[in-house]
């Protein structure tokens, strides 16, 4: 037995609960995923690398290791990782800097692989993170809205994205936002006026409380972002 062997042999038994713990958590995100269909994301890593860069893998496994970390806590604690992560770690930028396009979509990975987005982008990873996580997609809607910018009574607003996650579909929404550090309940933003929502399952208009249409019918920005998603490595 070599000394480096013995000093393995001999890791404090916490090390290797801690070990055993984050193992069985990624195994959890794997299992307990967007579907039956387990996430290929050494796939996802390696296309960062290839397409963006050595920065971009290593964006990616921070990312992963988030999932990791996160995969045992409550939902609560779980929005609060995937929203710190993202908004402290994704710099905003326009569409037309980032891809040359006046709307572009990206995928998790593209965001992770250029470390920007705009708020589609922020509220696209968001979604797709916790969905791997475990949260249900009908806890989640990604929210079009109207944002007042500037004081109270400006009249100016523009087009927004955010996401919502519901508790329980009578109870209002908390927001994940990548205007403010914070999750609030949507009644605590007066700033944002939904438009409609949508998710993998529906689209909902304004306030009401049943889907109205297939998303991916109507969103064809939504259908091509999940097509690309599956070809990154995301079923």
């Amino acid at each position: 037995m070599t000394a480096a062997t013995r000093q393995r042999s001999r890791r404090p038994l916490p090390d290797v609960i801690a070990t055993l713990v984050r193992s069985l958590a990624m195994l959890a995100v794997v299992v307990f995923g967007l579907s039956s269909a387990a996430p290929d994301l050494d796939r996802m890593q390696r296309l960062a690398r290839e397409r963006f860069g050595p920065e971009a893998g290593e964006s990616v496994s921070a990312w992963r290791q988030m999932l990791g970390d996160a995969a045992t806590l409550d939902e609560q604690e779980k929005l609060q990782r995937v929203n710190t992560f993202f908004n402290r770690r994704t710099a905003f930028e326009d569409d037309i800097v980032i891809w040359q396009q006046k709307d572009y979509w990206a995928t998790p990975l593209e965001t992770l692989g250029r470390r920007a987005g705009d708020c589609e982008d922020f509220s696209i990873a968001k979604y797709m993170s916790l969905r791997l996580l475990g949260i249900p997609a009908d806890k989640l809607r990604l929210i079009y809205v109207r944002a007042t910018m500037g004081a109270p009574g400006s009249g100016i607003s523009q087009a927004h994205m955010v996401l919502g996650y519901y508790p329980s579909p009578a109870e209002d929404p908390l927001v994940l936002d990548n205007l403010i550090g914070d999750i609030r309940i949507a009644s605590r933003r007066p700033d944002l006026f939904p438009i409609f929502s949508f998710n993998a399952e529906g689209l909902w208009v304004g306030g009401a409380s049943s889907s109205s249409a297939d998303p991916t019918t109507r969103l064809s920005r939504w259908r091509n972002v999940l097509e690309r998603m599956r070809e990154d490595g995301l079923p």
